[in-house]
């Protein structure tokens, strides 16, 4: 797939959390919420100023990140579902640490 988000926008994949209760029921998904973290997998130039200059996002490609939960716009792309977002729409990148890497 290649895509190249204008501006300030955002590909973002939903990362699909465990649906399976500690006990053992697997939840359909009918029954469970959309999520509302993604991984970015492209962003566009940067946000265009007045003067006519850009200014580089402050996300980059890889990175994990929560959003809104009716933020940005679905599209199905090689049958994958992808979120477009403005920048503005992520409320903040979530930082992988080592004692998170050693949880996972």
């Amino acid at each position: 797939m290649n895509i190249r988000p204008l501006y300030d926008r955002v590909i973002v994949k939903r990362i699909e959390k465990q649906r399976q209760t500690a006990s053992g029921i697997v939840i359909p998904d009918s029954a469970t919420e959309k999520p509302e973290q993604g991984e970015v997998l492209a962003v566009g130039q940067g946000r265009a100023l007045a003067d006519g200059g850009l200014r580089p996002l402050a996300v980059k490609v890889g990175d994990s990140v929560l959003f809104g939960k009716y933020a940005g716009q679905a599209v199905k792309l090689d049958g994958e579902e992808l979120l477009v977002l403005r920048e503005e729409d992520i409320l903040g990148v979530i930082e992988h640490t080592a004692a998170n890497a050693k949880a996972a």
